[in-house]
């Protein structure tokens, strides 16, 4: 078995596509759909990532402006900058890159950002709302790692057993629990989880999420399951490389997500959706 590839780059443009279109019905309404992304510090991976935002927001349509400001910048000053996107009717979506700088409190900052503008998904009432199955904005790489599952037609999950590697607030717990709205048995596990192989072997899906190379490899998948790969790592060539040993795996697996080229794409996809529905709630 060879398994399939699920092309986040292709995937992404359909979103993309379709981001674009919703945003030429609101511009025909005479709304300009907006996201203010903010950057403090010098961070050159958060430089690039910044970068990328803003030009996947243009490419639709979308406004996008990218507010840089240096390390020192204090941070009641970043919370007087929110406060001020917050009340401006003309922004639908606020983003704050991380890390932050360390003087600066990274909770504190994002529940400073008004819910309806949270477009990153990481305010606690983002997260609550999740909780409950509530209309709210989901945490963009969990999100995206869902759309990849419903293209391969797995929507709903009743029967099936997943395993989440990785506990962390952003990815590992809401996975899970889209997960578990979408009807699947899920664990949730770590790096150093007793005998982790005897849990993803059972898995029909394994989301592979810990930063650290090789956490997954052939021998620890069950044959035909769906493995997602949310790592960022380089190997010791320095390539891009994922938190699964891809070459092993893919002879296992039904259907696999490349690094790069698979959540990556996505993950900046659904940050397009998440704040064209930002703009599509201010102005219902």
């Amino acid at each position: 078995m060879t398994a399939q590839l699920i092309d986040g780059n292709a995937l992404a443009a359909q979103v993309r596509a379709d981001v674009a279109h919703r945003v030429q019905a609101l511009k025909a309404r005479g709304v300009q759909p907006h996201l203010t992304v903010i950057l403090v510090g010098e961070d050159p991976a958060s430089q690039v990532y910044t970068r990328n935002k803003v030009a996947d927001s243009e490419q639709t349509g979308l406004g996008a402006t990218l507010e840089r400001y240096p390390t020192d910048m204090t941070e009641a000053d970043l919370l007087a900058r929110i406060a001020q996107l917050n009340a401006d009717p003309a922004v639908h979506g606020i983003l704050v890159q991380l890390p932050l700088p360390r003087h600066m409190n990274s909770h504190g900052v994002i529940e400073a950002i008004a819910p309806e503008k949270d477009v990153d998904g990481f305010h606690v009432a983002s997260a609550g709302a999740l909780m409950v199955g509530q209309p709210g904005f989901r945490p963009c790489t969990p999100y995206g790692c869902m759309k990849m599952l419903e293209s391969i037609g797995m929507t709903d999950l009743k029967g099936k057993h997943a395993v989440v590697i990785g506990r962390s607030n952003i990815v590992g717990k809401p996975m899970a629990l889209m997960l578990l709205q979408a009807n699947a048995t899920v664990t949730v596990c770590h790096s150093g989880t007793p005998d982790l192989a005897a849990q993803t072997r059972q898995a029909d899906i394994v989301v592979a999420a810990v930063g650290k190379r090789n956490v997954l490899t052939a021998d620890m998948v069950k044959p035909g399951a769906v493995v997602i790969d949310v790592g960022m790592n380089r190997d010791d060539a320095g390539k891009l490389c994922g938190d699964v040993d891809f070459a092993g795996v893919k002879d296992v697996a039904s259907w696999i997500t490349p690094v790069p080229g698979g959540v990556g794409p996505m993950t900046r996809a659904m940050l397009l959706v998440n704040t064209i529905e930002a703009a599509e709630r201010a102005s219902a």
